[in-house]
């Protein structure tokens, strides 16, 4: 779900992908919002993929962005999901929900967005 503008142009110049999971929008409402929010002259489309789950979103990714609130985000077996991260992995926490420190122990690289780090 998203909240502001993205910026994706430098994704395309690095050839990342992005994989987008809500439990709670339906696909083309994600792709509506996308097309909204992204004034580019390139076809975002085919780096931006809709999964149906945190785990199918997160397999070889080497960051997570946790950008909404509901409670499954809370509840995730992270463990597993740092199994199938390319590490170093990377997780950020946009909605304070997420226990860091917890999350470090496992492995991550935690960070709260708009929060100064912990050392």
């Amino acid at each position: 779900q998203l909240a502001c503008p993205l910026d994706l142009g430098c994704h395309s110049v690095e050839r990342a992908n992005l994989r987008i999971y809500d439990p709670k929008v339906d696909p083309e409402q994600i792709y509506s919002d996308l097309s909204y929010y992204l004034k580019v002259d390139w076809d975002w489309r085919s780096c931006i993929t809709i999964c149906q789950s945190a785990a199918e979103a997160s397999s070889g990714a080497h960051a997570i962005a946790v950008l909404t609130e509901w409670d499954e985000f809370k509840t995730l077996d992270f463990e597993s999901i740092y199994k199938s991260m390319v590490k170093p992995a990377f997780i950020f926490d946009g909605r304070a929900i997420m226990d860091l420190a917890k999350l470090k122990t496992i492995g991550f690289e935690a960070y709260a967005i708009g929060k100064p780090s912990l050392q």
